[in-house]
Parts: structure tokens; sequence; C-alpha cells
């Protein structure tokens, strides 16, 4: 898993690629506990190169809501496609969470 973040008007926006399971998403996790701790509130995550996610990936976003949801943050997801999507259906996070096509359809819901 790679991730790469960028700053942006209203919210840091982190872009995830590869696969995000129980070996990467500790690593996923520790990228934005210290983006939180440096003052960041909202985030938009770009799905658009994830390929494979686990259920350990799910628990690190559903982790990451809770952390923010304290702070009165937002995190919205953007370009998810092929099976990522399906997981996300199936899991009802699709439900639970922000959904939106685009990274910059995201970033004007969050304002």
């Amino acid at each position: 898993m790679e991730m790469q973040t960028k700053k942006e008007a209203n919210a840091t926006v982190v872009a995830i690629s590869g696969r995000m399971d129980a070996v990467t998403a500790p690593e996923y996790e520790k990228c934005i506990n210290a983006l939180v701790t440096e003052g960041e509130s909202s985030f938009v995550i770009d799905f658009t190169s994830l390929d494979y996610i686990s259920s350990a990936g799910l628990r690190a976003l559903l982790a990451t809501a809770k952390k923010l949801k304290v702070s009165s943050g937002q995190i919205h997801f953007a370009c998810l496609t092929g099976t990522v999507k399906e997981v996300f259906d199936i899991s009802g996070f699709a439900s639970i969470f922000k959904m939106h096509d685009s990274v910059s359809a995201a970033l004007v819901a969050i304002g």
C-alpha cells in the first residue's frame, strides 16, 4: 500500500493505492493519526488506485471516523470502484459514510 497526502483549502486528501489489509492498515492509521495530531480534522480518502480492502482496512477507516467525530472532524470517501465498492456495499459502509464520485465533489461537500 502507498499513501499520498495533499492539503487542499478545506481538507486533506489522502490517496491510497494497492492493498489495504491487516498488514498495511496499521500504516494507514499511523499516518492519519499523525495528521490529526497536527490539527487536521477534515479528510477526503481517494480510493482511485485501491485494488483491495479487507475487514482490517474497514476497521481502520471506522477507527478514523470515530476519532474525527470526537473532534467534530469529518471524513468523506471518493472514487470507489470495482471490488472495493462491492466490499463497501456489502458491509454497509456505503450507507454510513459520505461517498462521492470524485475528489472534487467530496471537497465541495466538505465546504
